[in-house]
């Protein structure tokens, strides 16, 4: 992704080691390898109960070359805001906090401790990467599953309501910095922590990050399924912060309704929505040009 002659203090695989526990094609270790980049071993990642616990390794082992605090499910933004203080009151300045947690352990399990500690805006980046389910305990629906999905806690048809969308909500809580990114454009996702690095307060990035054993799809197409999401319209790259929100390069050329691919070719790679019917494909394309005349009213 960077050539020999990168500016950047830190290769990739100078932070993320090679054997970790991922599955093939798991987005996990690709976002790793963008925060090594960024952050090297000067971070302290904080992981909750999720697939990444598994991915790390088991103790004494790590394939992550930083400092690991893995803590109960609900819980990560509450100790990465406790570390965040202890650091400050220390003098500690070039040490970042990240919590890395996925949807379940951030849209649901952990959205009232991830609230308070946006309100209080602890100095930390907290990464919701979303696999849009709880992948590593059987692939249960979670609030960010989206609407037509299957899981093994969703009716066969697919889940009935669509996607809780956290980044939404952070940007209520008025906190400095929230973006989102994709692990199929990791040049962005690498702007964004860079951004995020350089502002004091809470920082939120929810991470798109296609899930080939729960969506059912073949582990060569993680890119593709997450470049696809892009160019569909159903996921659009954005930043705010400064009360503005600006829509990211890769998102800018879907702007216009016409320039996007069709929603099905997106949809028709994934197993999960293999039941989806015409009708609920419709109500999917109408969510997507509602989501998209929210982000033109903000921008």
């Amino acid at each position: 992704m960077y050539s020999r002659k990168s500016p950047l203090p830190y290769k990739m695989r100078d932070v993320v080691l090679p054997g970790d526990a991922a599955c093939p094609g798991c987005p996990i270790p690709i976002a790793w390898k963008v925060l090594g980049a960024v952050f090297g071993e000067k971070m302290i990642l904080v992981i909750p109960a999720c697939c990444s616990s598994v991915v790390v390794g088991p103790y004494p082992y790590s394939s992550i070359k930083a400092s690991v605090v893995h803590v109960a499910f609900a819980s990560a933004a509450a100790v990465a805001s406790g570390i965040a203080e202890a650091l400050e009151r220390r003098g500690i300045t070039d040490v970042y906090v990240v919590a890395w947690a996925g949807d379940g352990g951030t849209a649901d399990i952990g959205m009232a401790s991830l609230s308070g500690a946006a309100e209080r805006n602890h100095n930390i980046i907290y990464i919701m990467y979303d696999n849009e389910a709880y992948m590593n305990t059987g692939i249960q629906r979670s609030s960010a599953t989206p609407y037509g999905a299957w899981t093994t806690t969703t009716p066969i048809i697919g889940k009935t309501e669509h996607k809780k969308d956290v980044a939404k909500i952070m940007i209520a809580h008025g906190i400095p910095y929230v973006a989102t990114a994709s692990i199929g454009y990791p040049h962005d996702l690498y702007a964004k922590l860079e951004r995020a690095k350089s502002i004091h307060g809470f920082k939120f990035i929810h991470l798109h990050a296609p899930c080939p054993v729960g969506w059912r799809f073949d582990p060569r197409y993680t890119i593709k399924v997450a470049k696809l999401a892009v160019e569909t319209g159903m996921w659009i790259l954005y930043e705010y912060y400064d009360g503005k929100l600006r829509i990211s390069g890769p998102s800018k050329p879907f702007i216009d309704s016409k320039r996007r691919k069709p929603i099905e070719e997106y949809l028709k790679l994934q197993g999960r929505f293999r039941k989806i019917t015409p009708e609920k494909v419709e109500e999917i394309r109408k969510y997507v040009d509602e989501n998209w005349r929210w982000v033109k009213l903000l921008s």
